[in-house]
């Protein structure tokens, strides 16, 4: 599966208005998650829930699910009144771990967060205060019909939830069930709802992505989707992929990185790890030369892609050398964006029997990688100078290159508009530049 921690990399929450009656829900984790939270809120406005607040928590790591507990005591102290549900992905894994607290009202699993009726009965007070069922057999993921992002100008649209991997270090497969898609044309169809709502930006999520389609009739696969979206909904002007495992791009999708200039040339990548034996240790399907492979051929065909990655620091039994073979694959791939994660024992998988390296050894191994990540994104960036770039605006001033890179600009331009910017320089994590003409 594709673990990813959204724009992300570190577990965080934002939530809504906090003064209104109606639903704020507080996100944790990936932008399928973010994606969720904007369905929770269409469910609870459903069910005409009101004064209460929607947790949708994450379980990628042990410090996420801290994180949301520590979130929840906060928002009681803060909102004594206000009625508390935790949902998402650290409650379906230990829901007695939310139930047990006294702030929580209720717990609901990852496919009870979804229906209109769980938050109708909770509002009516006649629900259980744990209502977390077998994920495993939930057999579809139905379209959400999500039509508004609230102060966004890129649109999330999940085509696919669960995964059949079991990746040793990994807990998600057991939040999120097997691997199952939306249907081709549900897809499209939401997808040219949230263009004539006015996003000129969608975001395709899933928890294993690239693994979209084999459940579905004729198995059409992630590129044939990306085809199909781009080839029925021409007003779309800019299409993203969230993470991906590189080793299941298909022939499809390739062709349209290479064809297609509405399909964004920045490609997240499920990496883990640079060395071999890591990733045998930790069950991946590829090895360092398949992720090496396919940041060359990507560039071959499209000579603006960027890639960025996740990666495991401080697996269990990681050498010296094995780290550093991680290190050469941020050079050695061309890796400018990286999320990296200290190795974070989940209770219930096989690297948590592992043998386990100090806590020290895997802070400091993090810390190296992310310092290189930055030196490497700093690299890129400073590359730019003197570039034209399309930008997406997304506030006063701010907006993303198609390759994801943020730009601050002078001048005046709308939200959700398109400007040309020359990029002047950097200042720290973003590049900085001017309006063009």
């Amino acid at each position: 599966m594709t673990v990813a921690l959204p724009e992300k990399v570190v577990p965080g929450f934002s939530s809504g208005n906090a003064t209104n009656k109606e639903v704020d829900v507080i996100t944790f984790g990936c932008r399928l998650n973010a994606y969720e939270s904007e369905a929770i809120k269409v469910r609870a406005r459903e069910a005409q829930l009101r004064d209460a607040v929607v947790v949708n928590t994450c379980a990628v790591t042990a410090e996420a699910v801290r994180q949301s507990r520590q979130a929840i005591r906060k928002l009681r102290r803060e909102r004594p009144g206000v009625r508390i549900i935790v949902t998402g992905c650290a409650a379906q894994t230990e829901p007695d771990t939310y139930a047990s607290m006294a702030e929580v009202d209720a717990v609901l699993g990852n496919a009870e967060k979804l229906t209109a009726q769980a938050y109708a009965d909770f509002g009516l007070g006649r629900a259980e205060k744990l209502r977390v069922n077998d994920i495993m057999s939930v057999r579809e993921t139905a379209s959400q019909m999500v039509d508004h992002f609230d102060g966004k100008t890129r649109a999330f649209l999940q085509v696919q939830n669960g995964c059949d991997h079991r990746c040793t270090f990994c807990i998600i497969p057991f939040g999120r069930g097997n691997s199952r898609s939306v249907g081709v044309g549900a897809v499209v169809e939401e997808a040219r709802r949230l263009v004539e709502n006015g996003f000129p930006e969608i975001v395709l999520t899933g928890v294993d992505l690239t693994s979209y389609g084999a459940d579905l009739p004729g198995a059409p696969s992630l590129g044939q989707l990306v085809e199909k979206i781009l080839k029925l909904v021409p007003d779309l002007r800019r299409l993203r992929l969230s993470s991906i495992d590189s080793i299941e791009a298909d022939d499809h999708l390739m062709r349209a990185i290479a064809e297609e200039p509405r399909l964004m040339p920045h490609f997240h990548l499920s990496a883990q790890s640079g060395d071999d034996m890591i990733l045998k240790r930790m069950k991946r399907r590829h090895g360092r030369r398949h992720t090496i492979a396919f940041c060359d051929e990507v560039r071959r065909r499209r000579p603006d892609a960027a890639f960025g990655a996740d990666l495991i620091a401080g697996f269990p039994t990681e050498t010296e050398e094995m780290f550093q073979n991680s290190m050469r694959l941020i050079e050695d791939a061309g890796l400018s964006t990286l999320h990296v994660f200290p190795f974070s024992p989940r209770k219930g998988t096989p690297a948590a029997r592992m043998p386990q390296l100090p806590r020290a050894t895997v802070k400091d191994r993090a810390a190296r990688l992310r310092a290189c990540g930055t030196a490497a994104q700093t690299a890129r960036y400073d590359a730019m100078r003197g570039q034209r770039h399309s930008i997406l605006v997304e506030k006063s001033g701010m907006g993303r290159t198609a390759c994801f890179a943020p730009v601050e600009f002078s001048g005046e331009a709308q939200p959700g508009s398109f400007v040309t910017v020359t990029v002047s320089g950097r200042n720290g994590d973003h590049l900085v530049g001017e309006l063009a003409g």
